[in-house]
């Protein structure tokens, strides 16, 4: 089964995420467990926890049709040591919200070089970054998202997320999300169900289907292999609804949060719908 959402606004509290989940016939949905442009949060009180619990059990989510995201701020790879404790120490604290309220996804960004280190140096620090956070947790996977490759940002490459997983402790608790309009962006061509079926193959070949933990499901306004991250609603970018359909219809993608981060949250409902008929069209020969 494939769970289907979007990334939905907790604003007014984390419950409401879910609450607005529903309201667009998500399966799945993303959210902020905290403001994630300021590095600092309140803790989270028994009441906030206790309600976002309600909602999802109300409203019928299940942990791993949930895809919680870090702070933009985070950079686990960054080259000056106090900076980067300073990234350490809001990822454990991300990874830490996501234990008290009972997920066990936390999807991030890799990190970036800032022209300061070698990109070999950058993801050994992401690496052991989340060596740190997963001794310290219990029950979160730390899920990467490949990355666009604007300026000295790393997970642009399948084999970046590779070398990250590689040098992770415990694999059970890293895995991969995977931005189509980011792999767009950095070079990876999804304009078509052929090359799409490239592309997966490439994935499953240098990065293994078996660490792909959740699906961010964009079109891109940006051009191919641009380096450019700008995302578009489902069929009116550069990328089409080819490579959508071809997902729809794979069960290797069955399982997992396939979230929509689209431009136009008015049409969610309307693309969350269009996704969930493709799994019954006839597929392609």
């Amino acid at each position: 089964m494939k769970y289907i959402g979007a990334h939905i606004s907790a604003a007014g509290g984390l419950a409401n995420a879910a609450i607005r989940a529903a309201e667009i016939d998500a399966t799945a949905f993303a959210l902020f467990t905290k403001n994630q442009r300021q590095w600092r949060a309140a803790p989270l009180t028994a009441e906030v926890i206790d309600n976002f619990k309600a909602a999802c059990e109300k409203y019928h989510y299940q942990p791993g049709q949930i895809l919680p995201h870090d702070s933009y701020l985070i950079n686990l790879g960054h080259p000056v040591q106090e900076a980067l404790e300073k990234s350490r120490d809001a990822f454990l604290d991300e990874m830490q919200r996501c234990e008290q309220l009972g997920l066990t996804l936390l999807n991030f960004h890799p990190g970036s070089h800032l022209l300061q280190i070698s990109e070999d140096a950058c993801l050994a620090r992401i690496a052991e970054s989340l060596n740190i956070a997963l001794d310290k947790t219990r029950g979160v996977t730390a899920v990467i998202e490949n990355t666009a490759g604007q300026g000295s940002n790393l997970g642009f490459r399948f084999e970046h997320l590779a070398a990250i997983i590689e040098g992770v402790e415990d694999k059970s608790r890293v895995g991969v999300c995977i931005d189509t309009c980011h792999a767009f962006a950095a070079g990876y061509d999804l304009r078509s169900a052929e090359t799409t079926a490239d592309v997966f193959a490439e994935f499953d070949r240098v990065v293994g289907f078996q660490y792909l933990r959740g699906m961010h499901l964009n079109d891109a306004k940006s051009q191919f292999a641009s380096r450019v991250d700008r995302h578009h609603s489902l069929g009116e970018g550069n990328i089409g609804h080819d490579a959508f359909r071809w997902i729809m219809q794979d069960n290797r993608f069955d399982g997992i949060p396939l979230i929509l981060e689209t431009i136009n949250p008015d049409i969610w409902a309307e693309e969350i719908a269009w996704l969930k008929a493709q799994q019954h069209q006839e597929a392609a020969a």
